[in-house]
């Protein structure tokens, strides 16, 4: 069975081997540290603040198993900078015909994605939608919701 592939651009792969590195050294230590305090209080039984470092360390090891998967099966991608239509690593700059607004997204592989950022997945709706577009193109996106459309305005 092959092996899942993960599409990252060159910074967002070396972001992932620092957050990596992070969560092996310093996290993973911080956490031990927590659960030989828990530790020291006595009774574990009834001991929240064992528990809880218990359930962080459980979380840090899995997020670690995932991210170092995820690295070894990384496909960089390399910088792109045609703007002639979008890419993963693409800026694009929509306007959104029913709320009438305009919105600026960055198109990433699914490691990098980060709403709060704007940087959406390219297996994302409207990544997926916007991916090999052209400005002046209108696409629509298939939202659970419902569809709606989205113009391109400009790729940076």
């Amino acid at each position: 069975m092959a092996e899942q592939q993960f599409i990252m651009t060159q910074k967002g792969y070396d972001e992932a081997v620092e957050k990596l590195k992070y969560l092996q050294t310093v996290k993973r230590q911080e956490i031990v540290e927590r659960i030989a305090e828990a530790r020291s209080h006595g009774d574990l039984s009834e001991n929240a603040e064992y528990d809880a470092a218990r359930n962080e360390q459980a979380a840090n090891e899995s997020e670690i198993v995932s991210l170092d998967y995820k690295i070894k099966n990384a496909v960089i991608l390399e910088e792109n900078s045609d703007t002639s239509f979008v890419h993963i690593g693409s800026k694009v700059k929509v306007y959104d015909l029913e709320l009438d607004e305009e919105e600026v997204y960055e198109i990433t592989g699914t490691t990098e994605a980060n709403a709060m950022e704007n940087k959406i997945s390219n297996e994302s709706p409207v990544g997926a939608a916007l991916l090999k577009r052209k400005v002046g193109d209108e696409v629509k996106v298939a939202a659970p919701d419902g569809e709606y459309k989205l113009k391109i305005v400009e790729i940076f």
